[in-house]
């Protein structure tokens, strides 16, 4: 009797597991009476029937007027909110030969409504893991790799820099991701060829390089806002790396706003996107002291001694005798203008983070990103274009970023509307990605498993 209570227990965790991760590609899941967030203009299309099938938005109406099959999964989104999937541009999947750690980031991105992430520190095992995405094997975001770094240390002349270029390119890696200590001839040396053979360089600008020779070699996209500031400031091309700070945080209190137009237009000229990391800046490089971040219940999810290593960098930083309360408000305060008039002049803002990295865990660190970018004077819904409208756009995906008949199905169901509470992309009910739901049991109960702490 024992065994056959067993046996039935087991038959019975299957099938409610089973219903919390719903995957099957010829069976139509439908959200009904959803409120859909198109983000193809700022509004809310109310009672809506949504039917998702083979990983495409297969039909999209008023609730009544869509058909669906009688063995459809229905979803009762009555009330909640529908809106695409987000990016996470700066990712960070663990570069080594194990792929069993990259699945628990893959989770943390997925379960926070992450449906495509561009790795920023490559190892040859991340084309593995996005083959291994992209054919189902494996669950996760869609995957965009970065190659293995080039900075100082690993690129000491222009042929060796022109070599690398080549062979990642070869490859198969989708970008090269530029770190600091490139020099006035190696750099020009990766961009001309990443220029030659179709690849895209991304990241951080090095200090002899400059943001103007950045934005004449054409950057895919410059993140951190790095050298920006020294673009800004009065006087910077005197002072050596050391002085200046990390991206510019010990000259930021005097920085020149009036040079900010100069700067922007620059960067909307070539098109160069930005992803602003603000998350990284505004935790790691605020005045904040580091008991206020660590304290958050996300950081159950990194291990005691990467949590205690962020603390260390934060009171670093805060004790570094050029550091003061007020002269880092006024370099976040800097960094805030910088974003908003990237955005009222066009240049592109693409959603990312930096995580893992200094007080930002996994996916959680997106939401924060959102919240900081509309501190910065964004709207909710210029907030949400940037990890989804111009992701898509950046990406050359014309059937993803917006919700419509024919557009992938890379979906957030929220229980409230982030147009009106930018919070609210933390409130989420469930995830769709490609073919799979995943409940928000399911999600509850995967990070119940990722828990480190």
């Amino acid at each position: 009797m024992r065994s056959l209570l067993t046996l039935l227990f087991i038959a019975l965790v299957h099938t409610v597991f089973a219903q919390d991760l719903i995957s099957n590609r010829q069976r139509e899941i439908v959200f009904k009476s959803v409120n859909v967030i198109p983000m193809d203009q700022e509004r809310v299309l109310a009672n809506q029937t949504v039917v998702v099938k083979n990983g495409k938005i297969t039909a999209m109406g008023n609730d009544g007027k869509v058909k669906y099959a009688n063995d459809a999964q229905v979803i009762d989104a009555k009330g909640k909110y529908l809106t695409p999937g987000w990016a996470e541009m700066h990712a960070h999947v663990p570069p080594i030969d194990d792929i069993e750690p990259m699945k628990d980031v893959l989770m943390l991105y997925l379960t926070n409504g992450i449906t495509t992430i561009r790795g920023m520190l490559g190892h040859q095992k991340h084309l593995e893991l996005r083959s291994k995405i992209n054919s189902g094997e494996i669950l996760g975001p869609h995957f965009y790799a970065a190659g293995p770094s080039f900075s100082g240390q690993t690129v000491k002349s222009a042929e060796q820099g022109a070599r690398m270029v080549r062979e990642q390119k070869a490859a198969g890696y989708d970008f090269l991701k530029l770190h600091p200590g490139l020099t006035k001839e190696t750099f020009p040396a990766i961009a001309k060829t990443a220029k030659e053979v179709g690849i895209p360089f991304i990241g951080h600008v090095s200090f002899n390089v400059g943001a103007w020779m950045a934005i004449d070699a054409g950057y895919s996209s410059i993140d951190h806002l790095d050298s920006f500031m020294e673009a800004i400031t009065p006087g910077s091309d005197t002072l050596v790396e050391q002085e200046t700070g990390l991206f510019g945080a010990w000259i930021g209190y005097r920085a020149d706003p009036k040079l900010i137009p100069k700067l922007v237009n620059g960067l909307r000229q070539k098109n160069i996107r930005v992803v602003p990391t603000e998350a990284l800046a505004e935790r790691w490089l605020s005045p904040l002291p580091a008991d206020e971040f660590v304290k958050a219940p996300e950081m159950k999810y990194m291990k005691a001694e990467e949590v205690r290593n962020w603390t260390n960098t934060k009171n670093s930083y805060n004790n570094n005798p050029n550091f003061s309360k007020e002269k880092a408000e006024k370099y976040i305060e800097m960094r805030r203008k910088i974003l908003y008039e990237c955005q009222k002049n066009g240049v592109q803002i693409l959603l990312g983070s930096d995580a893992p990295q200094v007080m930002n865990v996994p996916g959680f660190s997106i939401h924060h990103e959102m919240q900081y970018l509309v501190g910065a004077g964004l709207t909710p819904y210029e907030t949400l274009r940037t990890g989804t409208v111009n992701v898509a756009s950046y990406l050359k995906k014309p059937d993803s970023g917006t919700i419509k008949t024919g557009n992938v199905s890379d979906l957030v169901l929220l229980n409230g509307n982030p147009l009106k509470d930018i919070s609210q992309t933390r409130n989420i009910e469930g995830v769709m990605i490609g073919t799979n739901w995943l409940s928000k049991a399911y999600i509850q109960q995967e990070l119940k498993k990722l828990e480190k702490q």
